[in-house]
């Protein structure tokens, strides 16, 4: 066989390096022989007011190459191996490392390349996407015995195309727990309540909830299984809608219903119990929950109070508030709720997504540069969650949930709750974000019934959401994913979600902020 001609290709590039601090009682563990030595990478030591150093986990952010200008050099040719070198301004060798089949490499972005070697990370940044592609193509060459190309460990191959830049080149693991608002006055903005009252009373938006096969047979069901909590029993209705549920309590064999509902949804209602001859056990209450006057003690409490993720609209709370009109050992129709999340892989949606500030790139709009803005677009993009359904098999490990018990819990249980999480995974790969559903269960005397929006079930107009990772984060086989997910009440009838990652056994770690109000519905 011709043996092969080394060539060296180089490219301009900026570095960024993230790398675990050894303990002083793991220094004598490095006894490493010469050939391994070699064989690691050689960094060059420099001292930087820009170092942030963080002792709790062992981690430390090396940032005083960011405004730095390198040259990277690639030499190919040999059958097994690349060597790739990195080098300052005075040619001096900045870090040097020989890439082979077994490196940990994937690419970040489309601009970006992550380069893995024992307990430090490279993370290199083009000047343009076209460099990074020119640069993983060399890579991936093979000889004419077929010789395997460099692999990503996480499945996602170096030679992947995508629309989107590393948006996140620099800032490493970000954790955005600083950014924590302080939980908000739980009174919800005037005008953020009436669009949500004028939303939800809309005929067309109730046409929507009732043709919910899952939703409007499951409450039926839940009430009808269990009519001995209903029969010759006085119930209350929260935020009604067009009463569907006080009618499905009359067929349980309901005394009387109050239905509480704001105008003009309480008149779409009224006009309902009229035209079905019901005025007689159906009265309809107008006004919010915490403003009305039930006029009996009751015995059961039913509501439809879900939105996406269980919690958007904040409608639990004022199911909550109505538990100063029920009776003790009465009834809560739903009883309970679970919020599930999992870490998801899904490359294709990461892409997409950060492809949407595409529109901000353009340098001639009508003769006006757009590029300015399109750093702040697709930070408002990602501070989107999204409302879709997917596979199961994204998921990369077993879900976890968080449980609210609607007879005991208090309204402001509701106003900051934090979530902490600790996912083993379960398959090798990117983990690009959080995925999240819920349950909500029907306890009663005769049998509990469950109302399921997982992705599993058949869909529901509440679907599944997903919230991305600011920049994703690599994981293996049976290495765990901890961190929290806290939701703190907005003054828009919503939550921000705050969500921390890191990767237990690399300290990579991730995060981001998002905007339940605010979702990107992605569904057809």
């Amino acid at each position: 066989m011709e043996e092969r001609r080394e060539e060296s290709h180089s490219f301009s590039v900026r570095v960024f390096t993230l790398q675990e601090e050894v303990r002083d009682e793991e220094v004598h563990e490095d006894t490493r022989t010469e050939s391994q030595v070699a064989q690691d990478v050689q960094m060059k030591e420099e001292t930087s007011a820009d170092e942030e150093v963080s002792r709790e986990e062992q981690v430390k952010v090396c940032r005083q190459r960011a405004e730095q200008e390198l040259t990277l050099l690639l030499v190919t040719g040999q059958e097994e191996t690349r060597q790739l070198t990195v080098q300052d301004g005075d040619g001096v060798s900045v870090f040097q490392v020989t890439m082979s089949k077994e490196t940990d490499c994937c690419r970040v972005g489309n601009q970006s390349f992550l380069v893995t070697h024992g307990n430090l990370s490279v993370l290199l940044q083009f000047k343009t996407p076209v460099e990074r592609q020119k640069f993983c193509g060399l890579l991936r060459r093979v000889d004419d015995e077929g010789t395997a190309e460099v692999r990503g460990e996480g499945g996602r191959r170096g030679d992947e195309e995508g629309e989107r830049d590393d948006k996140r080149d620099g800032e490493g693991a970000q954790d955005p727990s600083g950014r924590h608002p302080d939980v908000c006055d739980p009174g919800a903005e005037e005008s953020s309540a009436s669009q949500c009252f004028q939303f939800h009373s809309c005929l067309s938006q109730q046409q929507n909830i009732l043709q919910d096969y899952l939703r409007t047979a499951t409450y039926q069901s839940a009430i009808l299984v269990n009519d001995t909590d209903f029969r010759d029993k006085v119930v209350l209705d929260v935020g009604c809608g067009s009463g569907i549920l006080s009618f499905f309590a009359v067929q349980a064999g309901a005394l009387r219903v109050y239905a509480v509902e704001t105008s003009p949804m309480a008149k779409y209602a009224q006009m309902l119990v009229r035209s079905n001859s019901l005025s007689d056990r159906i009265v309809v209450l107008e006004g919010k929950m915490e403003e009305v006057s039930c006029p009996d003690m009751v015995d059961v409490i039913v509501s439809e109070p879900i939105g996406y993720m269980l919690l958007n609209e904040r409608m639990l709370e004022s199911f909550l508030y109505a538990r100063k009109w029920l009776k003790p050992n009465g009834l809560m129709f739903p009883s309970s709720g679970d919020i599930h999340l999992a870490p998801f892989t899904d490359e294709q949606l990461y892409i997409e997504h950060y492809a949407r500030a595409g529109f901000w790139q353009q340098r001639c709009f009508y003769g006006v540069n757009l590029s300015g803005l399109h750093s702040a677009a697709v930070d408002e993009f990602f501070r989107q969650p999204i409302v879709d359904t997917f596979d199961m098999q994204i998921l990369m490990a077993r879900s976890v949930k968080y449980c609210i018990n609607f007879m005991e819990a208090k309204e402001e249980d509701l106003h900051r709750m934090e979530i902490p999480f600790v996912f083993t995974l379960l398959q090798s790969g990117l983990i690009h974000g959080l995925a999240f559903w819920f349950d909500v269960a029907f306890l009663g005397s005769r049998s509990t019934v469950w109302l399921s929006t997982a992705p599993t079930e058949p869909l529901t107009h509440w679907y599944q959401v997903r919230c991305l990772l600011q920049t994703p984060l690599f994981g293996k086989l049976g290495q765990t994913l901890s961190g929290t997910v806290l939701l703190t009440a907005n003054k828009r009838q919503s939550y921000d979600i705050h969500i921390t990652a890191t990767v237990d056994q690399s300290g990579f770690r991730s995060g981001n902020t998002l905007d339940l109000k605010n979702p990107f519905f992605r569904y057809t």
